[in-house]
């Protein structure tokens, strides 16, 4: 009875029962809204993969962020927030387009061969990020590959922002290490 009332309510009143914790306000909101955030995020990337991701990325704000700041304009704060996702998501695209084809030019390796090397430690490197422990995998490809800071990570996973930069040092260590061992083979190879 009481979801039934809430399909008549308005996106303040949503809002505010949101940010009390409504899960069937979040799901109001969400079915009255998801398809334009979808197509605000489809219209500018032509993916529909990617489109879903940003349109339930923008949904999981809303919901972290409803308790937090009253939000004044619903319709609006969406459409930025689908904007603002297309272009997070179009700068780390265009971040990671040129490695393939951007290998450091080690003397002595023909082109294919310096190809090949880059491709071994490109797909090394992302091997080792899933041999980290859990907590650290996750802390660490929120950081780097979301970017976000060290206070939304610790935020969207509930633990204080001081254990977000220890897990990352951790992880940053392990990588360092890991990537010294690999450098070495290639001085090694390079000196054969």
């Amino acid at each position: 009875m009481y979801t039934k009332s809430l399909y008549h309510a308005d996106d303040k009143e949503l809002l505010y029962l949101l940010g009390q914790g409504s899960k069937q306000a979040f799901d109001i909101l969400y079915d009255k809204y998801w398809k334009k955030v979808y197509n605000a995020a489809y219209k500018r990337l032509n993916d529909t993969v990617y489109a879903q991701d940003i349109a339930q990325d923008v949904f999981v704000q809303l919901w972290t962020r409803a308790s937090k700041a009253p939000i004044d304009n619903l319709p609006a704060y969406l459409a930025v927030a689908a904007r603002n996702g297309v272009f997070k998501h179009m700068e780390k695209q265009s971040r990671f387009a040129d490695l393939p084809d951007a290998p450091v030019h080690i003397e002595g390796i023909d082109k294919a061969d310096e190809r090949l090397l880059f491709s071994e430690f490109h797909k090394a490197f992302y091997q080792l990020i899933e041999t980290l422990p859990t907590q650290q995998r996750i802390i660490f490809k929120m950081r780097f590959e979301d970017d976000l800071t060290s206070a939304e990570i610790a935020e969207a996973l509930q633990i204080s922002p001081k254990t977000v930069r220890n897990q990352i040092g951790k992880a940053l260590t392990t990588i360092k290490s890991s990537l010294l061992v690999i450098q070495l083979m290639v001085y090694f190879y390079q000196q054969r």
